[in-house]
């Protein structure tokens, strides 16, 4: 049965769909069977992984407007080990429609997953930068949540309004989710600025910041314009190394 895990952090630039790719690709490369969910309405995931959607492309809208399931929308092993459940630029609308209907609005994601859950080791959910009604569906369906925070100017801004989601999630749709842990990205180890986030995160975040953190990297972004994961574009750039690692902290963190 799969481990269900919500990517997401409000604060837009924080490398939270570039973590998804990574985490998805990096576990699919050790074994593991994924899933990944683009709920991101810009698709990036799903055109960093290298799927060129148009208007015959079904994504998860479909799932929302009860016109689809995650069965006939699913894009099977796009890279080894992993499948795509698409996005597209229609999802933008979704919040004002969930709004309109009168039941289970933020239960769309979670059952329709319990549907194909047995056929999976992870889920890895890529959520919105935003807090609205998609971005709910994503965390009660979910396990847990991964927040990617940057080390950067403004680095917290943001994360008390994540928190307070997380805790009216667990009061009114999922008392059994749970903070999976903190990535620190963009991390530049020359600098003051980098090492003084690094300790407000670990402070706010006691015990579950991972030890492993990603740092700045051309290779990293390249290789999302690619299509690629970093360990297809660069196996041996210090990005994918770095990703590796904390792919590795991330199955050890949960017994595998």
């Amino acid at each position: 049965m799969a481990k269900v895990i919500s990517v997401s952090n409000q604060k837009g630039g924080v490398g939270k769909t570039t973590t998804s790719i990574n985490l998805a690709c990096g576990l699919g490369f050790f074994g593991k069977k994924v899933l990944l969910i683009d709920m991101d309405p810009q698709f990036n995931a799903t055109s960093g992984l290298g799927y060129e959607i148009d208007e015959k492309t079904k994504s998860l809208y479909e799932i929302f407007i009860g016109e689809s399931s995650l069965e006939n929308i699913l894009i099977k092993e796009i890279k080894p080990n992993v499948d795509l459940v698409p996005s597209s630029l229609d999802l933008a609308a979704i919040d004002i429609i969930l709004l309109e209907q009168k039941t289970s609005q933020q239960n769309i994601l979670k059952d329709q997953i319990a549907t194909i859950k047995n056929r999976y080791d992870f889920i890895i959910i890529d959520c919105p930068p935003s807090l609205g009604l998609i971005n709910r569906n994503g965390l009660a369906a979910s396990d847990s949540i991964l927040i990617p925070i940057q080390a950067e100017h403004y680095a917290m801004h943001g994360v008390s309004h994540l928190l307070r989601t997380i805790r009216k999630v667990k009061e009114t749709l999922n008392k059994d989710l749970t903070i999976e842990g903190v990535l620190i990205t963009m991390f530049d180890s020359r600098t003051k600025l980098a090492h003084d986030v690094l300790r407000e995160v670990v402070k706010t975040f006691e015990g579950k910041v991972y030890k492993n953190y990603i740092p700045r990297n051309i290779k990293i972004a390249e290789s999302s314009i690619d299509g690629q994961s970093v360990f297809e574009y660069d196996k041996s750039s210090p990005g994918a190394q770095a990703y590796a690692k904390f792919v590795r902290e991330v199955l050890e963190a949960n017994g595998q």
